[in-house]
């Protein structure tokens, strides 16, 4: 089949790390056109502006389940060779599970979850070798977190997803990275996460990192095939801890942090 133009493909890139990999995008000699995804179109069309490629605004609701099918005819009508794929769509909410509303809830599964698993899917199709995919889950992945539960699990579900769907797209040469940063502050996630009943849950966010320190560390794991990317120390001491300590414990030493 004869394929169209080489096109990225980046979720969640109204704001934060998704408009951060749009603008390192730029300057990827092999892509011809970026296509642009999340629900604030105002937003994706300012991206449109200041590109150097092409862009393609999609405003689309990932937690709706009518954006696929539509997110699918646009594939096969385009016929894109897809080069690379970002799925930076997600959020979290900070509070015990009374704090946190059940709209809240099933969105954050929704959108971090079955929104990344179906945005992948419908890509692979268009995808051939030397093609690869960021799934951008977090640090919070290797743990449970309390008064960050469901974000935690929703994080560990992708993180799994990604690493077995790495090694059974092998064959096909299509890289997939677990993109897992620490707390990022220059981006929206941490006063989104913080409206809720008890958003004071978790007070303080120290040693956080930036946005464009993380997009270039995982850009750079991602080519080198990297199966995890942790892109700062705070997230690697967490990562190779969370391997040898028992969770309980874990646990334990977070229920005195997050109250600093």
């Amino acid at each position: 089949m004869e394929r169209g133009k080489r096109i990225a493909v980046v979720t969640g890139a109204s704001s934060g790390l998704g408009r951060c990999f749009v603008r390192r995008i730029q300057d990827m000699e092999d892509v011809e056109e970026i296509w642009v995804i999340a629900r604030r179109g105002n937003r994706l069309r300012e991206l449109e502006k200041q590109g150097k490629l092409p862009i393609r605004v999609l405003p689309m609701y990932l937690t709706e389940t009518s954006s696929f099918p539509y997110f699918q005819k646009l594939l096969s009508e385009a016929k894109p060779n897809l080069r690379i794929l970002i799925n930076c769509a997600g959020f979290g909410k900070i509070g015990s599970y009374r704090d946190i509303s059940d709209s809240d809830c099933m969105d954050m599964i929704d959108l971090n979850c079955r929104a990344a698993v179906m945005m992948t899917r419908l890509c692979l199709p268009w995808m051939e070798s030397g093609a690869r995919i960021l799934e951008i889950c977090s640090t919070s992945a290797f743990q449970p977190f309390p008064y960050l539960n469901i974000y935690a699990a929703s994080k560990a579900f992708l993180l799994r997803y990604s690493r077995a769907l790495r090694w059974e797209l092998k064959g096909r040469g299509i890289h997939v990275t677990a993109v897992c940063p620490y707390w990022i502050k220059d981006t929206e996630f941490i006063p989104g996460a913080k409206e809720t009943r008890n958003g004071q849950a978790i007070r303080h966010f120290p040693l956080a990192s930036k946005s464009e320190r993380v997009v270039n560390r995982a850009l750079r794991d991602n080519r080198a095939g990297l199966a995890v990317s942790t892109p700062g120390p705070i997230c690697f001491l967490h990562r190779i801890a969370a391997k040898f300590i028992p969770h309980s414990i874990m646990m334990a030493l977070w229920e005195g942090i997050r109250k600093i």
